[in-house]
């Protein structure tokens, strides 16, 4: 292994002169500089992590804790997208990224203690109940968190506009005609709360009457669930014109159910999705969603955390909400009259 003295030898410098070089410090001239940082790769000299956490007390190493109940996990395309735009953001920065959990073979420890175990700088949360013990012992803990989609009064966290969303995506049914609209929401939790508020606030402020025969639970990324309310809603002697899925994936089922059932998707029932999933628009007809921004939220969480652990005294706890936009698709139909 190449070590700074090798490189001083060859170079005629003091190991000094390497090392506040390679690390980037002002007191060495910028031709030196360039002369040893061009030695320094041509020997194939690596820094070595562990000497570096030594001397920064830092492990430039960033935890991930991502559980899934509905066992889609990195195949969500909405949280595989923002896992990567995280990584790729936190890569830049120079830090490495790994993934949190309960266990370690077959020795048991809570996340928080897996956390202390890695010795990582900082942890993100994302897609997992975030009413467990296991989050909150990391949330009441010393470690620099951010949390994704769920705000905790004390820690920093980053959300899509799931109000805003579905806000705009009942104003478009509402402008198509349709007054008769159903809503299948997701599994309880932060984000399924904020979009029913918002689909209830934007009802209400289009003076659409909110059937609860029509306010189903369902789950999210469960297109089986999904086909089963669809059907039932569609077998009500008073059928929605209109119905929300939980998500673009969920919504696969629903339309599978209305094709079933001898109908057609838009122009018996109209269907809405979530989240802006590339399969969305190769549906046949294209999907009416909304397309989340995951590059900005994976992004904006990695920059966030990164700062909490690099300028603590100056990051201050903060909600960074991220906008997307709709895609208006075509499996919304417009029954207005004269149309």
């Amino acid at each position: 292994m190449v070590s700074l003295k090798d490189i001083s030898v060859r170079c005629g410098v003091s190991v000094a002169t390497v090392s506040k070089a390679l690390n980037g410090h002002k007191d060495v001239s910028e031709a030196t500089r360039e002369r040893l940082i061009k030695a320094a790769k041509e020997m194939g000299y690596f820094p070595n992590s562990q000497a570096r956490a030594l001397k920064t007390n830092r492990t430039y190493n960033l935890g991930v804790m991502f559980s899934d109940e509905a066992g889609s996990g990195l195949t969500h395309e909405f949280f595989a997208k923002v896992l990567n735009s995280f990584k790729m953001e936190a890569e830049a920065a120079g830090y490495d990224i790994t993934f949190i959990n309960k266990d370690i073979g077959r020795q048991k420890m809570s996340t928080y203690e897996h956390c202390k175990y890695r010795n990582v700088d900082g942890v993100i949360i994302v897609c997992t109940d975030f009413t467990s013990h296991d989050v909150y012992e990391i949330i009441n803990g010393d470690i620099p968190v951010v949390t994704i989609d769920h705000i905790f009064d004390c820690r920093t966290a980053v959300m899509s506009n799931n109000e805003k969303g579905i806000e705009e995506l009942v104003n478009y049914a509402a402008d198509m005609g349709h007054r008769k609209i159903a809503y299948i929401q997701g599994n309880r939790s932060a984000v399924a709360e904020r979009r029913q508020a918002g689909f209830c606030k934007a009802c209400m402020n289009r003076g659409l009457e909110i059937n609860t025969d029509w306010m189903l639970s369902g789950d999210y990324h469960n297109p089986e669930r999904t086909y089963q309310l669809t059907k039932k809603l569609l077998e009500m002697r008073e059928r929605p014109t209109c119905i929300f899925m939980p998500d673009d994936y969920s919504a696969i089922g629903g339309c599978n159910a209305v094709k079933d059932m001898g109908l057609s998707v838009p122009n018996d029932v109209s269907v809405v999705g979530y989240d802006g999933i590339a399969y969305s628009q190769m549906l046949t007809p294209k999907l009416t969603t909304y397309l989340q921004d995951s590059a900005a939220i994976g992004a904006a969480a990695a920059k966030q955390l990164i700062s909490l652990i690099e300028n603590p005294q100056t990051t201050f706890t903060e909600v960074i909400t991220v906008d997307g936009r709709m895609i208006r698709g075509a499996s919304v139909k417009d029954i207005n009259q004269g149309h």
